[in-house]
């Protein structure tokens, strides 16, 4: 990928993409481009070897993004335009994103419920771990009293947040907390270690060194949108029952939703709610 490919690659994103985007997330079209642009861009600059494109007659049919923090690998994004599927195109983006995955110390992909993208990251040797998701409108009277979190920010808790990373996913989030700010979301932070990211009232990541800290960062997060917001909420994998319980009880619809892959080590992922676009 270059620089200027970064517009078509979002579109391209898009087009293979958005009808695996929960209504809940549905933004105006230049809101959703400019962001999409503006992860792509940030991506391409902090790690131009896990950038990739393919071409069909000069067009950009196909995107594959990847990141590296403190050698743990992960997907940012993988999309194909629909015209273009089966064909070989995405085996090929893949393969090339997997290369900058070569040698480190542990990997992680957060799937769509696509059966062909779940087969290619399975026999690429990553193991699956199942998830659900979470969605409605949370039931404000259940929010406990005495939360603990409080409204923070990549340039003054950048240390408490890398911190907490590490200790979940092995790998500090580094240049993508700014960049989670910069598209929009903002960080609350637990002073007893821990963080999370609301974006568009609705919690995006969770990050805590246990799960008192993350059951008091979700609760506030929950309520971000407004009264009467509807919010969706994804990536809880096996073993979050914290965050099962809490959404329950907020009056939160669950279902099924698409896998977390791993590969080598990455940390215990607890307790954990990764970002799609940061991981």
């Amino acid at each position: 990928m270059t620089a200027d490919d970064v517009a078509a690659a979002d579109a391209a994103a898009w087009s293979a993409l958005r009808e695996q985007v929960p209504p809940v997330f549905a933004i105006e079209d230049e809101q959703r481009a400019s962001r999409g642009r503006f992860r792509i861009a940030h991506l391409l600059a902090t790690d131009p070897a896990g950038a990739w494109v393919a071409e069909n007659d000069g067009e950009v049919v196909g995107v594959a993004l990847a990141l590296v923090r403190e050698d743990v690998w992960g997907l940012s994004l993988f999309g194909i335009r629909p015209e273009h599927q089966g064909k070989g195109v995405g085996r090929g983006l893949l393969d090339a994103t997997l290369g900058y995955a070569e040698c480190r110390r542990g990997a992680i992909i957060l799937s769509t419920t696509d059966p062909r993208a779940m087969r290619r990251y399975a026999l690429a040797g990553f193991d699956l771990r199942p998830c659900v998701a979470f969605a409605g409108i949370v039931d404000r009277g259940a929010i406990p009293a005495g939360l603990r979190s409080r409204p923070g920010s990549a340039a003054a808790d950048r240390e408490l947040c890398d911190a907490v990373s590490r200790h979940v996913r092995g790998a500090a989030h580094g240049p993508d907390l700014e960049a989670l700010e910069r598209g929009g979301a903002e960080l609350l932070v637990h002073d007893r270690g821990g963080w999370a990211a609301v974006r568009d009232g609705s919690p995006a990541l969770i990050a805590a060194r246990d799960e008192a800290i993350a059951t008091d960062l979700l609760w506030s997060a929950l309520p971000a949108g407004g009264p009467g917001a509807t919010l969706h909420f994804d990536f809880v994998s096996a073993g979050h029952d914290w965050a099962v319980r809490a959404c329950l009880a907020a009056r939160l619809a669950l279902s099924p939703d698409g896998p977390l892959f791993v590969r080598g080590d990455v940390g215990p992922l607890a307790p954990y709610i990764p970002s799609g676009a940061y991981l």
